[in-house]
């Protein structure tokens, strides 16, 4: 998210990872509240957040997404802020840029290093040069440090102690980390979208391997992540299997994480088995190697094809050529399931997201109650 902050220009430039409770931090943190009084009606310097998140800053956090390998929640945030904006995006606009943005970074969990390595190793400021440079970003955009985004490749120093910026690293300080835009790791960016007779899904390949790109297995349907990790500490996952996690999405129990199931599944990946992951459900960036179509619209509470799934139904996911398919199963002939959810309407402060739950929206449109 601090990454998505500095593309879009709502950051100071190159204070995304600077670690706390250092003398650069608590100057970036000084200067940015001077900045932030600055920009307002009252200042010198009025920018209001309307004129600085057009189409064009949209673009340019997509386009830090898929350089970055990101967060697959990313791809729910964005759709929603944009049309708070008065914006569309979808899905398909992700697909899009991902198809010529390298991807030129491998932090957790698309490789070892954190932000922390990732800063070490030129960080934004070297990452939003060569994005600039390869003509991939939009330059002309207003920030909340000032018109153009080049402000953003340099890097915050302290001389004689007072704040200032200088240009950042023309190279990559490691490059297996951090990699130019004309050598990255792979040529195109870390998200894809899938489509098909079982909807429209996301998946994170960036972390994936060629070899686990496609994967056409026997479904194995659950409706709740603790079931999968029951149903694996029985031994009962023994061959090539597609689990399928429904009745997760947005209205049926408000989308919740379940990167838990990445153990799991990474152990049968390793045993040799095929695996993958289907959900209406969220991962988040945690997805790892393991092949996961998430977010699956419409949902399965939505009378989505999810729910007209069977156990032992065969199931395609072909991330190399954006398919999601249960082939040769008339889904439409179906009756759907509809499993009782009203436990999920209590407990832990549920009940009062029940009307959110009741209005929102599908997580190709951001899964917001408001649009």
């Amino acid at each position: 998210n601090q990454m998505l902050m500095e593309m879009m220009g709502l950051h100071l430039p190159g204070s995304s990872f600077v670690n706390p409770n250092t003398p650069l931090r608590d100057a970036l943190t000084e200067a940015a509240v001077t900045r932030a009084a600055a920009i307002t009606a009252l200042g010198n310097d009025y920018r209001p957040v309307g004129e600085i998140l057009d189409e064009r800053a949209f673009v340019n956090g997509i386009v830090g997404l898929m350089a970055t390998g990101g967060s697959t929640n990313l791809v729910l945030h964005l759709p929603a802020m944009a049309r708070a904006a008065g914006i569309l995006l979808e899905p398909q606009d992700f697909d899009a840029v991902s198809a010529f943005v390298p991807l030129m970074a491998k932090v957790y969990p698309n490789g070892l290093a954190d932000v922390n390595h990732f800063h070490a190793a030129g960080g934004l400021a070297f990452l939003i040069g060569e994005l600039l440079d390869a003509g991939l970003l939009h330059e002309d955009v207003r920030t909340v440090a000032g018109d153009g985004l080049r402000r953003y490749a340099g890097e915050p120093v302290l001389a004689d102690g007072r704040l200032t910026w200088r240009e950042g690293p023309k190279s990559t300080l490691n490059d297996r980390i951090l990699r130019p835009a004309a050598d990255p790791f792979q040529p195109t960016g870390g998200l894809r979208e899938l489509t098909g007779n079982l909807g429209r899904a996301v998946i994170k390949v960036s972390a994936v391997a060629e070899e686990h790109r496609v994967i056409e297995a026997p479904a194995r349907i659950f409706t709740d992540q603790d079931a999968v990790k029951t149903a694996f500490q029985k031994g009962e996952f023994t061959a090539d299997t597609v689990v399928v996690v429904r009745f997760q999405g947005p209205r049926a129990n408000g989308m919740p994480e379940l990167h838990s199931l990445t153990p799991v599944l990474s152990v049968l990946l390793g045993r040799g088995l095929k695996v993958a992951l289907v959900t209406d459900g969220r991962m988040s960036g945690a997805s790892g190697k393991v092949p996961a179509a998430i977010h699956v619209s419409p949902e399965a509470a939505c009378d989505g094809p999810l729910a007209r799934l069977r156990d032992g139904d065969l199931i395609r996911l072909d991330a190399t050529s954006g398919r999601l398919d249960a082939p040769g199963v008339d889904l439409g002939a179906r009756t759907p399931i509809a499993p009782d959810l009203s436990a999920n309407r209590f407990g832990t402060g549920r009940e009062l997201f029940e009307s959110f739950r009741r209005a929102v929206g599908p997580a190709t449109e951001g899964a917001s109650a408001l649009y």
